[in-house]
Formats: structure tokens, C-alpha cells, sequence
């Protein structure tokens, strides 16, 4: 019917646990070093059901104690599984904290599961004729599904939602009723909840088993319609099999009772929903809270939020409450924060015009010891952006703004008065983001001089898994929300406003504003520099660095055009062969760019292996892994692997490319980013030139796209030889592998030798590529499984080999577990230079996370130190070239290579000058190598 009710009950730990997982390689942590990952997960899903789906009615239900009643059964039930990790249990008061101040019920009962409490209240509302919907991931609820009971599964890595109904449970279990679930379930068992099902009875054998018999007592009844050893199994097994049906069976008569009243979706406590997202600084979220509001509650009189106060107003002859249905008599409360804004604080920004307020201006400026600037431009593209105007504070709440005319020469004229600051010795510049503003105030011949302070990369330092951009800075430290962009130029899209639109009086408020804050900022992160011992980390190695990084850009690559739309034609046919290929082996074309239709024809037309792995939505699986695995056994897989990485070169690289030149100087200039890898590694954006495939023959072919300004230039590569292992020798002071190193043995072949027992003339290339493999595999915590999917070896002959490594090198293993007994104490580990990875999860007890934790402890330590030697390799290269006026310049830094635009008069001198910086950077126990090359095209050259 078209109006039926409908209700929505969320699986809460389902969701939580799902949100937690899926950013566990980039948790989300505040500045309080609390991993908000959990609730930021579940709350998202919650957003979305509600933005979505508009409910009428909706409640989340929390298990509590566990399930009294089947652990009683069954002393192992759910006994498998590791600790809650700290940051779950954690979160849970914060999202029941907010589900209250948004008024939306939480139901939960000593000794019962979500799932029966879900199932209770399922039923009763169906009864009521309501339509429900099971928000959860959880495959169990097929079970409960009928003609008004759905089960809800929410969007996924790419996947949209999907909504369960009988025909999708009948297909998915192969049963012909959704209560036979139960009976699949019974008989192949539950690994995630330790129900033990009938051995060796698996999903098809399950399925088949429903399909000749029904149910799990009319399968035990008739055991003797099977044969051999699967007939004694289950004979034997019967009462295991009671049980676990048992056990699997979710209980729809629980002590809970649906009252639709109390689940009506209402106004939510916004002043506390708010305050609660402020603490957890989640600012997205608060705004999206707002949006959700704004859109739903256009009307005029005092909201009702209680079902209490909801029920006397209808008794009153009010209308209906919802959120967001259609009340008349609702109105939005006042949205209220706790940060103060502009409008709180009272504040003196002036404009400065030309003429004698200008040079008072400079006067005044000169005199400052320590100065924030801030410039307002007409891009987000440094080298198309053109001065609108520069912001300037050096006290708190003060500031001024010196308004930049559009007219070139008058634009310059401007700029000439303010050069005695730029580039004065004495005045500290602070600034937010640095290189943008010294890339900008290039175009002007503007060199900025003397020490800077740069709040961006104060703040990576102190906290580098936080977000780092100015308003959440503000926000969390300073308490303060600044004038969003969007007030002043519109949300971005055809009709935004260039910022020299707009009026000069919201120019300076808004400008100044960012240069006031900055400049606060910058003195509450002085401190904790010092506190965390990473002060001369920033002054001497980070802060230097932006200026070399800044001038790399500036100085871009040139590229060849005219090779690229040769290959990008090259890519077309070998892509167009291996399709071919595969059609041609599947016996039919389909499109091998959809993961439903390969694994169909892999998987349930050419039966390539038994047991196919399946994603959570019940297709199979053909992501890299799964299908790198086959490849060594399945030719069309190979072809298949083939065609993804052809296709993905060509569209992110080679045709990409030609579009990346900058019209303005005719090459590629990347933005390098110090803010973004944890462990201290740059990286490279717009284009990302550090992800160029260089193991493929094909994707080594892009490198020769890159060539040299001109005829008097070759490209030189600079590349460390292995310096992690060089590292990791050095620290944990391995003297057999330090020897290897200082004797300029081939590292790989000499581990070979100790670790195969064979003379190092007879190490064979397999022997030294599996050694090659453990060497570094051992950093990243490699396991024999790990190994074996990386070699032909077994896994039995992997974790052998492990264990022989560890005999050879002992003193690695001390180290490696000194790493992280220090991570347990401080919570962090250190670099060369002292810079942190901070590892909150270290002593969590859930082992999965755990050990993600121990694995960063080893190998951040050691990545990081080989990012901080490269840059102070950087740095001193750079300083050489321009103290010695070398027309050579330093290009591109990719991983542990330096590239070169090399004048060839200056060859000679300038591979000294860079094998001797490299080499030197840092004074290690090993010696470190670094390999050159020179080349007509970076591939040459490398």
C-alpha cells in the first residue's frame, strides 16, 4: 500500500564494526589522539539511511552481555573471536551519546543479541502492518525476511545499497523459503559466530542438501539416501547439527516491545548532537547534520522532540512530528556551536590603500620581528594564479590588507614596496601552506628570505594523522570557526565568483582573518614542537625543504608529446590483442571491466577452481589478489591481469599526461605534498609521478616520455641502493649484514648464501630472488603465508626459510622486537631525525589490529629515516647548485631517485657534487651507495 509505515532498525556493532574496518588503514584520529574511526563509520551510515530513505520510524539496537541463552548451549559460541579493539568499545557511549540527543531510540537487553532484539521487533511491527527494513551487512537476517521484512545492506567500497527482499534470499541460499536459512546455516556453519555446522558441509553441499531434503531433520532422517564417508559424518554429527541450527536461529520472541510512537524520527537536540561533534572534531558531520535540518524543517513554531511532547501535541490536534516528513507545526532549532566566530570576537582588520598609508604600513612592518602573511589570488593553480591581494598579522585579533590591483605594472609597483619584507633576513614569515605563496609571489620576482614558520607542517609534525587545512586547525585549537570561502565567491561550479569580484570590506575581513589565525596558531604550536622534540626536525629539515620543493615545481619536466600518442596507439592494439585473448579462451566477448561478468565466466562457466572466494555481496571475487593468485596456473587470468594494467597505463599516465602540461611554460609540474604520508615520505599530486609502473616492460616505456629542456641537457638519475636494508642493517646493528654492505657484496645473493647454505658462486637466481624477497618482506612483517604467494615456495618452506633468516641475522629480531616494546611504552616510534609515528593501537587486545600496529613500529622507523636522509640530500644539493651558479636543476624526487635536468657542460661536476651529498647525507654504521645514470629520456637515465 502507498502509505505504509515504514520502520528502520540498525544492527548497531555490525555498522560499527564494519565503519572501524573500513578505514583501519587510514584511521581517523583527532588531536587528542583519539581513533574516531568507529563512530565516524557508524554515524555515516546512519546519515545515509536517513538522507536516503526519509523513514517515518526508526530504532538501533546494541547487543549487551552477549547471548545468554546460546552461550549456555554452547560454551564456544562466538569463543574465536578477538578483543573489541579499544577504539570500538570507546566509541560506543559517543554514538549512543548521539542517537539520544537525536532522539532516536536504543534498545538493548542484558543477555540478548541485535539480531533477536532486530527479529522481535520485526515481527511485531509486520504485524502492525508496517514495512521493515534490517540495516546490517549481516547475511544471518535472510532468516527473517518475508513480504514486509527486508533486509537493508548498506553501500560498500563502490557498491551501492541493496536491498534484500525473498527472491534476493532465494537466490543468494539457494533455499525456497527464507526460514530455511536457518537450516543452511545449521548445516555449514558460521566461522565469524564458532558455530561448528556438519563437517564438511560447505556452502554447495549446504545448498543441495536444502534442495533434496528441506531442512536439517528431514536431511538427519534420511541419512540414508547418502553415501560414504559424507553419509558417517553427519551420522555421527547429528546432535552438532541440531545445535547449530540451534544456534544460528534468531530468536523473534524476545522481552521487547514495538511501541510506534517511540520510534517516530523527530527533531533532534541539535545544540547537543553539536556539541557532542565538536568534541569529537567532526566537522563534516556537523555540517552534513545541518544540511539534513535545513532541508526538512521550513516552518515556524517551537519543536517537539520527546515522544511524550509529540503525543500531548497530537492530543492537542497537532500534526505529525518527523524529522523529515512533513510537519507543519515543527521548527528547527536554533543551530548553536561552541566556537565562536568573526561576529564574537572583537578584532580591528584594515584595508591599506596606496599613497601614505602605505608607507606607513611598510614602516610599521618593517620593524616586526616576526610577521604572518597571507595571499589572496584569483586560482588554486600557483602558476596561473594572479595577486588579489596580501593579508598581514603580527597580533593577535590585528591585521591589515593590502588590496592588489588587476593592471600588471600597477600590480608590480605594489609588490616593489612590499620586496624590503619578503626578502629581509631578520623577519620571521609564518604562513599557512608556505609554497603555495612563495610559488605565487614568483611570478612577481619575489624571492622570500629569512626563517619561516609553516603551521601546516608544525601541525604534521605534532600530529601527522590528523588533517591539517587551516579551518580544522582553527577549530580544534583556537576554538574558533573562520568565514568559509563559499560566503565570499559562491559553492564551486560555472557560477563561482573570482575572489577579485568581491567587495573590498569582505576581501579584508575574510583575508585578514586567515592571516590573524595562522599567526595564533603558530604561536600555540611553538610549544608543542619543543615539548615533542621535533623543533630542529622542522627548522632544519622540513622548513628548508618546502623552499627546495617550491622550486622543483616551478621548474617542472619536460615531456614528449609526440612519444605518448605513439604509445597510448601501442597500449590500443596490445590491449585490443589480450581481448582477444581472453575472449577467446571464455568461448563468448563480455565486458572484462565488470567484476559480475568475469566472475561468471571464471568462476561458474569455466570452473577455474573449486572453491571460488566471494565479496560480502555474494559475487565472486576478482580483485588483484584473488586473481594474482591463479595467475601462475590460469593463462586467460594472466591475460586478464594484463589487460587491467595496460588500460590503467594508459588512461592515468599516457593519455593523461599531454593534459597535465602547463600551457604557460610547456611542462609537467607536479605539487609535491610534505603533509601527507605518515611516515615522513613526500608525495606527488596532479600528476602523481611516483606511481609509474616500472616493473612492467610497458609501463618502464612512460619514463621515456620524459626527456631534457634541450640539446645542451641530459637527464641524470640519482637512486640510493637500497637503503632500507642499509637502514635497518645499521640500526639493529646486524654485523653479518652490515659486512655484506661494507664489502660491497650484492646484498640479496649474500643472504641467499647464509640463508640456502651454498657458496655464493653457487646461489642460484630463484635462491637469490626469494631471498631478495624476504629481505624486504621483513620490514612490511612478511609471514610464511605472505611468502609462499610471493614465491613458488610452500608455505611449510616458507616459514622454514623465515626461521633460518632470523637464525642467520638474530640481531634483526632483537630489533624488530625492540621497535615495538618501545611502541608500547611511548606509544610512537622515531626516525634517524626523530620523527614520530605514533602508534595508538600498539597495545590494543584485538590481534588483528594489533599486529597492523607492530608492523608500522618496525617498518615506519625505517622508512621514515631513508625520507628524512633523502631530503637532507635534497637540501644540500640544492644549496650547492645555487651557491656555485650551476645552470643544472634538481627536477622530480621519486621514492629514493633524484632527477636531474643536467647541463652538459657541468656533467662531471655534477655527479660528484650528488654522489658525494647522497652518499653523506647521513653518517650510518653502512656505507650508503647511490647509483647514477644519464640518459636522453628518464627511462635512459634510471
Amino acid at each position: 500500500m502507498a502509505d505504509q509505515k515504514r520502520l528502520f532498525l540498525l544492527d548497531a556493532y555490525a555498522l560499527i564494526f564494519r565503519g572501524y574496518y573500513a578505514l583501519i588503514k587510514n584511521p581517523r584520529v583527532n588531536s587528542k589522539g583519539m581513533d574516531t574511526s568507529a563512530i565516524l563509520g557508524f554515524v555515516n551510515s546512519l546519515f545515509d539511511v536517513i538522507k536516503r530513505e526519509k523513514p517515518d520510524h526508526l530504532a538501533v539496537c546494541f547487543d549487551k552481555d552477549g547471548s545468554a541463552e546460546r552461550t549456555e548451549m554452547f560454551a564456544d559460541y562466538k569463543a574465536n573471536r578477538d578483543e573489541t579493539p579499544d577504539a570500538i568499545r570507546i566509541a560506543v557511549p559517543y554514538i549512543q551519546n548521539i542517537l539520544r540527543a537525536m532522539h532516536i531510540p536504543v534498545v538493548e537487553l542484558s543477555g540478548l543479541e541485535a539480531d533477536d532484539i532486530i527479529g522481535t521487533l520485526a515481527k511485531q511491527a509486520e504485524k502492525e502492518g508496517f514495512k521493515v527494513f534490517m540495516v546490517t551487512p549481516d547475511k544471518d537476517f535472510g532468516q527473517l525476511v518475508s513480504e514486509n521484512i527486508f533486509m537493508y545492506r548498506p553501500a560498500r567500497m563502490g557498491n551501492g545499497i541493496e536491498i534484500w527482499g525473498i527472491p534476493e534470499v532465494q537466490n543468494r541460499f539457494g533455499v525456497e523459503r527464507p526460514e530455511q536459512v536457518i537450516d543452511y546455516l545449521g548445516m555449514m556453519g558460521d566461522a565469524s559466530d564458532n558455530i561448528p555446522g556438519l563437517p564438511g558441509v560447505g556452502d554447495k553441499t549446504a545448498k543441495k542438501f536444502i534442495a533434496d531434503f528441506g531442512s536439517m531433520e528431514n536431511l538427519l532422517a534420511n541419512t540414508d539416501k547418502l553415501s560414504g564417508k559424507m553419509r558417517e559424518k553427519i551420522e555421527a554429527n547429528a546432535e552438532l547439527g541440531l545445535l547449530s541450527k540451534k544456534l544460528a536461529t534468531i530468536c523473534v520472541t524476545c522481552d521487547v516491545t514495538f511501541n510506534a510512537t517511540d520510534y517516530e524520527l523527530s527533531v533532534p537536540d541539535a545544540e547537543k548532537v553539536q556539541h557532542i561533534f565538536e568534541e569529537l572534531e567532526f566537522r563534516r558531520l556537523k555540517e552534513q547534520f545541518l544540511s539534513l535540518f535545513s532541508a526538512s524543517n521550513p516552518s515556524g513554531s517551537e519543536a517537539v522532540t520527546t515522544p511524550s511532547e509529540k503525543k500531548e501535541a497530537r492530543e492537542a490536534g497537532g500534526g505529525q512530528f518527523s524529522l523529515f516528513g512533513t510537519s507543519e507545526a515543527s521548527e528547527m532549532p536554533v543551530a548553536v556551536s561552541g566556537r565562536k566566530t568573526i561576529s564574537d570576537i572583537p578584532h580591528v582588520y584594515q584595508s591599506i590603500l596606496p599613497g601614505l598609508a602605505m608607507k606607513l604600513f611598510v614602516q610599521n612592518l618593517l620593524k616586526q620581528p616576526s610577521v604572518c602573511f597571507d595571499t589572496e589570488t584569483t586560482s588554486l593553480n600557483p602558476l596561473e594564479a594572479t595577486l588579489v591581494g596580501i593579508a598581514f598579522s603580527w597580533e593577535a585579533h590585528k591585521g591589515f590588507y593590502i588590496p592588489i590591483p588587476e593592471e600588471k605594472e600597477a600590480a608590480q609597483e605594489i609588490i616593489e614596496q612590499l620586496r624590503p619584507f619578503f626578502e629581509s633576513e631578520q623577519i620571521e614569515k609564518i604562513g599557512q601552506n608556505l609554497k603555495y605563496d612563495i610559488k605565487v609571489l614568483r611570478k612577481y620576482n619575489i624571492r622570500i628570505k629569512g626563517a619561516c614558520f609553516d603551521t601546516m607542517i608544525a601541525h604534521y609534525l605534532i600530529n601527522p594523522d590528523m588533517r591539517h587545512n587551516m579551518d580544522v586547525l582553527a577549530e580544534t585549537y583556537l576554538n574558533y570557526t573562520p568565514i568559509p570561502i563559499s560566503d565570499l565567491i559562491g559553492k564551486k561550479g560555472k557560477h563561482q565568483l573570482s575572489m577579485r569580484d568581491v567587495p573590498l570590506d569582505q576581501q579584508t575581513e575574510y583575508a585578514v582573518e586567515d592571516a590573524d589565525i595562522t599567526f595564533q596558531l603558530a604561536q600555540h604550536f611553538r610549544p608543542e614542537l619543543v615539548e615533542a622534540n621535533i623543533e630542529d626536525l622542522f627548522l632544519t629539515l622540513e622548513i628548508p625543504l618546502l623552499h627546495v620543493l617550491a622550486e622543483m615545481e616551478l621548474e617542472g619536466i619536460n615531456l614528449n608529446k609526440g612519444f605518448l600518442n605513439s604509445l597510448s596507439k601501442k597500449l590500443d592494439e596490445d590491449i585490443k590483442a589480450l581481448e582477444s585473448k581472453v575472449f577467446e579462451a571464455a568461448g563468448e566477448t563480455f565486458n572484462i571491466g565488470s567484476p559480475k561478468q568475469l566472475g561468471e565466466i571464471l568462476f561458474d562457466k569455466l570452473k577455474l577452481i573449486e572453491k571460488p572466494k566471494k565479496t560480502k555481496t555474494g559475487q565472486y571475487s576478482t580483485a588483484e589478489e584473488v586473481l594474482s593468485y591463479l595467475a601462475k596456473d590460469h593463462q586467460i587470468i594472466q591475460d586478464i591481469l594484463d589487460y587491467r594494467g595496460l588500460a590503467k597505463l594508459k588512461s592515468t599516465y599516457v593519455d593523461a599526461l599531454p593534459e597535465q602540461i602547463e600551457p604557460s611554460t610547456g611542462r609537467v609540474h607536479t605539487d609535491y605534498m610534505q603533509t601527507v604520508a605518515a611516515t615522513g615520505r613526500l608525495s606527488s599530486n596532479n600528476p602523481n609521478l611516483q606511481n609509474i609502473p616500472i616493473r612492467t616492460e610497458r609501463g618502464r616505456e612512460v619514463r621515456k616520455a620524459f626527456i631534457p629542456r634541450d640539446e645542451n641537457h641530459v637527464l641524470l638519475a640519482a637512486d640510493y641502493s637500497q637503503i632500507e636494508l642499509r637502514i635497518i642493517a645499521a640500526l639493529s646493528e646486524e654485523h653479518t649484514m652490515i659486512e655484506a654492505f661494507k664489502n660491497g657484496e650484492d646484498i640479496h645473493a649474500s643472504t641467499a648464501s647464509k640463508v640456502f647454505n651454498v657458496p655464493l658462486t653457487e646461489v642460484t637466481r630463484e635462491q637469490r630472488g626469494n631471498a631478495k624477497t624476504i629481505n624486504f618482506g621483513i620490514i612490511y612483517g612478511v609471514s610464511a603465508f605472505g611468502l609462499s604467494n610471493q614465491t613458488n615456495l610452500s608455505r611449510a618452506e616458507s616459514k622454514e626459510l623465515i626461521d633460518t633468516y632470523y637464525k642467520t641475522y638474530p640481531k634483526l629480531r632483537n630489533y624488530i622486537q625492540s621497535q615495538i616494546d618501545f611502541a608500547r611504552e611511548h606509544g610512537y616510534v622515531q626516525t634517524v631525525l626523530g620523527r614520530r609515528r605514533y602508534l595508538r593501537d600498539i597495545n590494543s587486545g584485538n590481534a588483528v589490529v594489533r599486529g597492523a600496529a607492530e608492523r608500522n613500529a618496525v617498518n615506519a622507523p625505517i622508512q621514515g629515516s631513508a625520507a628524512d636522509i633523502i631530503k637532507i640530500a635534497m637540501i644540500r644539493i640544492h644549496q650547492k647548485l645555487s651557491e656555485d651558479n650551476y645552470n643544472s636543476k634538481m627536477l622530480l624526487q621519486v621514492h629514493d631517485e633524484l632527477v636531474f635536468d643536467a647541463y652538459k657542460p657541468e656533467l662531471d661536476s655534477l655527479k660528484k657534487l650528488i654522489k658525494n651529498e647522497m652518499e653523506n647525507a647521513y653518517r650510518l654504521n653502512v656505507p650508503l651507495d647511490v647509483e647514477l645514470g644519464v640518459g636522453e629520456n628518464w627511462l635512459e637515465a634510471h
